[in-house]
């Protein structure tokens, strides 16, 4: 717990949560209007640290140069918004809201159990019947560093706690897909061309030309009985080739249309709108991005 004596120099102290991780920058310090003693710190969180979130510094113990608090540091970014009157006071209702949020009993430290969120914390007693009771205000301490002018509370504190003060950048992303489309078509058909052939092909005829052989004396007997001076003739039919064309239709082979898909790279363009960020002013860079 950081006490009265500890608070000196607090103010810029770097915020690590219960698993080591870095929080953010302790911007304010407040004091417990009836016993003086030091009961919340704001933390600068977020982007470029726009936004002030509440811890009890119950829970907090100061190290060197770093403040660490018993809470994860996604709880604490969660806590309840409070707008501190005039950036001087947190009223009783607002102070409860913190109370019951981060699981706190008022004025008895830590309740047993986990920290929930708002409303689902332990009922705090005295609440609504004590008027006055635990009011808040800016730590008065030693060190100037830590007392916030009304400047600095109107403009950051109160300001912060009610708006995040973020804005949301976007930009557009070329979406790419495929169509189907008809690109042209492919008929099949076919016709008959007249064209001349030559074939040569082999023709016989029959001719006819005259043989003598002489009678020899085996066969004088047979060819005296024959003999008859007289006149005779004898005819011969001769048979020749010529050649017939005709056509006959065979097959010889078969087409057919086949489809198959070519895969190809093609590139694409487009134009694409994106936003981007300036400042008006001084703005400190970012300690880090959550």
């Amino acid at each position: 717990m950081i006490t009265q004596t500890q608070i000196d120099n607090l103010i810029g102290m770097t915020v690590y949560d219960t698993n080591g991780d870095k929080v953010g920058e302790v911007k304010n310090i407040y004091l417990d209007d009836d016993s003086g003693q030091p009961e919340w710190m704001t933390v600068k969180t977020g982007w470029f640290g726009m936004h002030e979130s509440f811890v009890p510094l119950r829970s907090a113990t100061r190290m060197d140069d770093r403040v660490q608090v018993d809470f994860d540091k996604s709880h604490i970014k969660d806590a309840p918004r409070v707008d501190a009157e005039g950036g001087q006071h947190l009223s009783q209702t607002e102070e409860h809201e913190l109370y019951r949020y981060y699981g706190l009993t008022q004025g008895t430290g830590l309740t047993s159990g986990t920290a929930g969120p708002a409303g689902t914390g332990p009922t705090v007693p005295g609440q609504g019947t004590q008027p006055g009771a635990t009011m808040l205000t800016p730590a008065t301490s030693t060190n100037a560093a830590s007392i916030p002018t009304q400047s600095q509370v109107g403009d950051d504190v109160s300001r912060d706690l009610t708006d995040d003060a973020s804005l949301t950048l976007s930009e557009e992303r070329l979406r790419v897909g495929t169509e189907s489309y008809e690109a042209g078509r492919v008929r099949l058909r076919k016709y008959v061309v007249t064209e001349q052939q030559q074939v040569t092909v082999p023709v016989t005829h029959e001719e006819v030309h005259i043989e003598r052989e002489p009678i020899t004396e085996a066969e004088r007997a047979r060819a005296m009985a024959d003999v008859d001076i007289s006149e005779a003739e004898h005819e011969v039919t001769l048979h020749a080739e010529r050649p017939i064309v005709d056509t006959e239709a065979v097959p010889v082979e078969r087409v057919r249309l086949v489809k198959e898909e070519v895969t190809e790279q093609e590139t694409v363009s487009g134009e694409v709108r994106k936003e981007h960020l300036e400042t008006d002013g001084t703005v400190d860079p970012p300690e880090e991005r959550y």
